[in-house]
């Protein structure tokens, strides 16, 4: 990647050579061969956890390293450059902790986050269903109240880690009020009546696999209860916030591969006697794809410092994923025209690049949903 990056300390410098060596040596060469096979990289999961990179923005005290966000979200950049789907899986990774890290009891973080940060166990984040994508409040999938804890059924969809988890971080109805009646729970993979469905056949992220899960009689132990009955919906919300900000630094890797990708090709690439980089149709491309590119960035990082301030950053985390992934989108589809018709053939990245990036424009919220967040947003008092 050929990116001059600005950092708080020369631990972040060493963390973000760390990030770019694993990545050029354990994913990079295996990126197009396993987007192909459709196979799921779950060794890759295992050496970035015994690197500490599944675990950066949490708690040293819980096996986390305490970076902060905007640390976090430019090795997840570093990632989404060689390889989106498993930048996508590390952001649903910690999407899936944080309910725990943010909402959990005393005994629950001490229990489960050592676990969950070391790589070891993989995460998945179980919100949305069929009919229920961007209005989380219409969810079916229920919990019911037993003498030893709950017990769970539904279907959810859209699920990425959906049959690869080791655990599910779950939404469910408790009860009928539409603003409370959801509650957030920790169910391992193999528990009783877990089953996912077959993986959904898609455009991009081949190698990430997306599934339904379905609960039968889920039994809950009453300990798999995260916060309090009824505080679901805001600890999703509170997750999609931070997740909406690792989906804008996905979707920054995407583009600078995208870009970096079409400098180096016309620099090459020769037409009427010279490169075609020193031809004004595509330098000015190349620059309108650098400066999306570095705005998405800039826009991902003024979110991430908010947060790392703990000032209110919803705004700004539905603004930088609405840019970044719209830069994405346009970007790797300039990649495609500079290229020209080797561009649109499988022997160059930049159409999987284009592929990729769609999905940054739908998942964790569409960006129409960013826009109507971001227009609510507007019309209330700031704190």
């Amino acid at each position: 990647m050929n990116v001059e990056r600005e950092l708080p300390s020369g631990e972040a410098h060493e963390l973000i050579a760390l990030t770019a060596e694993i990545a050029d040596k354990e994913l990079a060469p295996r990126a197009a061969g396993f987007e192909e096979a459709e196979r799921f990289p779950r060794e890759v999961f295992t050496i970035l956890g015994s690197a500490g990179l599944l675990a950066l923005p949490f708690p040293e005290e819980f096996g986390g390293s305490a970076q902060p966000y905007s640390v976090y979200l430019q090795v997840l950049e570093e990632i989404a450059a060689r390889w989106a789907a498993v930048a996508v899986g590390i952001s649903v990774h910690t999407l899936s902790c944080h309910p725990v890290n943010a909402f959990g009891s005393d005994r629950q973080k001490a229990t489960l986050l050592p676990d969950l940060l070391g790589g070891e166990r993989l995460g998945a984040y179980a919100l949305s269903e069929a009919h229920a994508g961007s209005d989380p409040a219409a969810m079916r999938a229920s919990a019911t109240e037993t003498p030893a804890g709950w017990h769970a059924r539904g279907s959810k969809a859209w699920i990425t880690h959906g049959g690869s988890a080791d655990f599910y971080t779950t939404f469910l109805r408790t009860s009928a009020d539409r603003r409370h009646g959801v509650s957030c729970f920790h169910i391992p993979a193999d528990a009783p009546g877990l089953s996912a469905g077959a993986p959904e056949r898609k455009m991009g992220l081949r190698s990430s696999p997306t599934a339904s899960v379905h609960l039968d009689d889920v039994p809950i132990a009453a300990e798999g209860l995260v916060g309090k009955p009824g505080q679901g919906l805001p600890i999703a919300l509170s997750a999609l916030d931070a997740g909406r900000l690792g989906i804008a630094a996905v979707a920054t890797g995407i583009a600078q591969a995208a870009l970096d990708y079409a400098v180096e090709y016309a620099k090459e690439r020769e037409a009427f006697g010279q490169p075609i980089i020193d031809h004004q149709g595509v330098g000015f491309l190349l620059a309108d794809m650098a400066a999306a590119t570095q705005a998405a960035r800039a826009t991902y990082l003024s979110a991430a410092r908010r947060k790392d301030a703990e000032l209110d950053y919803r705004r700004e985390a539905s603004i930088a994923k609405l840019v970044a992934s719209d830069a994405a989108m346009s970007v790797s589809t300039d990649a495609v025209q500079i290229l020209g018709g080797a561009g649109y053939v499988r022997d160059h990245p930049v159409e999987r690049y284009m592929r990729e990036a769609k999905v940054t424009q739908i998942f964790e919220g569409t960006n129409q949903i960013q826009r109507l967040l971001i227009s609510r947003d507007l019309a209330r008092p700031r704190t």
